[in-house]
């Protein structure tokens, strides 16, 4: 006999052992009764209740098993959603980038649209249209400070927008400054020095102080090629707007010139003086003219001068007609260069029918002479610099 076998046989027995027959006496009222339990009913008994403590085991395990798997899928589950919100999250400032981005650009594409319009009196639509024609047909990856190269193509046609208003502000940026250079060369000839002028204008601004904010209302900065434009526009028109106010144009149609700017013998001591104009004779009542385009400030007398108008040609400039015999303007009246303003005249301290012309630069005498003398190159950049200037004023009115 094999020892499997034996061994089964023996833990047969122990189990056998297990379960004997049990009699027990039972003593009712001095009756007695034999309740006899069998090995057999005690082998039943006890496989039922393994049965149930194995089902209820069973039973126990699956719900374990069940609640185990549940906390998996709920982990999963709360993954999955924590995952999506991460994702939803993203694209929500992706979304928030590119609004912000395309606000930004509307906003740069409006200050480039204004300076167009005020500085070359250009409609909007023709600026729009020079940044179009110059601009790279095929997309080009591109790194800009505001957007992401990494983002999504919408993104990036963004950036290629933004690139392409750069481009248009420097090439108005190389046109401005070109404009610039030929007034300030103008300007130099002239006798007058641009560094002081242009130091002059920026000197008389100010204002409350506003931070720019964008379309989307967060506090924003145009960037370094914007203020670069501003800066040139600003000197170009400071320049070319001093071009325009200087009286290069004759006061009176006379050919002949009496005295001249500087020191001189004083006709009536014959002490030295200062005299602060040109004096042009010319018979009574000739038509005095307006040297420049400007406004009629004074109409009067004043000690020693006679009869005066004086007209206001803006950047500091302004022109004194003094013995005048009569007016033709009033004070307030806008005037074209070469209109008529009054009529020669030996009003005030004067020796015979005359003009006497005054320039004054912030208030200063300055010799009118080099400014009616301008050679032709000079008056060639002031004609260029009043038809951008009148073009502008039009397109304002």
């Amino acid at each position: 006999m094999s020892s499997q076998s034996t061994g089964l046989r023996h833990w047969r027995q122990r189990f056998n052992a297990l379960f004997q027959d049990h009699e027990i006496f039972i003593r009712t009222h001095g009756h007695v009764r034999f309740l006899r339990i069998s090995a057999l009913l005690q082998k039943r008994a006890a496989l039922i209740a393994a049965a149930v403590l194995l089902v209820w085991a069973g039973v126990t395990l699956a719900i374990l098993v069940s609640q185990l798997l549940g906390s998996e899928e709920r982990a999963a589950v709360a993954k999955q959603q924590a995952a999506a919100s991460a994702a939803e999250a993203r694209i929500a400032k992706y979304r928030d980038s590119v609004a912000e981005t395309a606000a930004d650009l509307a906003e740069r594409q409006d200050q480039l649209d204004q300076w167009s319009q005020d500085s070359f009196g250009v409609q909007p639509a023709a600026a729009t249209d020079g940044a179009n024609a110059d601009a790279p047909a095929a997309p080009v990856p591109l790194k800009t400070s505001a957007i992401d190269p990494s983002l999504p193509p919408e993104a990036q046609a963004l950036a290629r927008l933004e690139a392409r208003q750069e481009a248009f502000a420097g090439r108005l940026l190389v046109a401005v400054n070109d404009r610039a250079a030929k007034a300030e060369s103008a300007v130099t000839k002239l006798g007058l020095n641009p560094a002081d002028l242009v130091r002059n204008a920026a000197a008389g601004r100010g204002g409350p102080f506003i931070p720019y904010r964008g379309k989307m209302g967060k506090a924003k900065a145009l960037g370094p090629s914007f203020a670069a434009l501003e800066g040139a526009l600003f000197r170009m028109e400071v320049l070319e707007r001093t071009l325009v106010a200087v009286p290069s144009g004759n006061p009176a149609n006379v050919m002949m010139l009496s005295s001249s700017y500087g020191y001189r013998h004083d006709p009536f001591t014959g002490a030295s003086a200062m005299h602060s104009g040109l004096d042009f004779p010319g018979p009574l009542g000739t038509p005095i003219l307006a040297a420049a385009p400007g406004k009629v400030v004074f109409v009067g007398q004043r000690s020693g001068y006679g009869n005066v108008v004086e007209v206001d040609h803006g950047q500091g400039i302004l022109t004194r007609y003094a013995h005048l015999s009569g007016f033709t303007a009033k004070v307030g009246t806008q005037v074209a260069a070469g209109e008529q303003i009054a009529k020669m005249g030996s009003t005030g301290r004067s020796t015979g029918s005359h003009l006497h012309f005054e320039v004054r630069l912030n208030g200063v005498a300055v010799n009118p002479r080099r400014f009616l003398e301008a050679k032709a190159d000079v008056l060639e950049v002031k004609a260029d610099a009043r038809q951008r200037v009148g073009s502008v004023a039009s397109a304002a009115r």
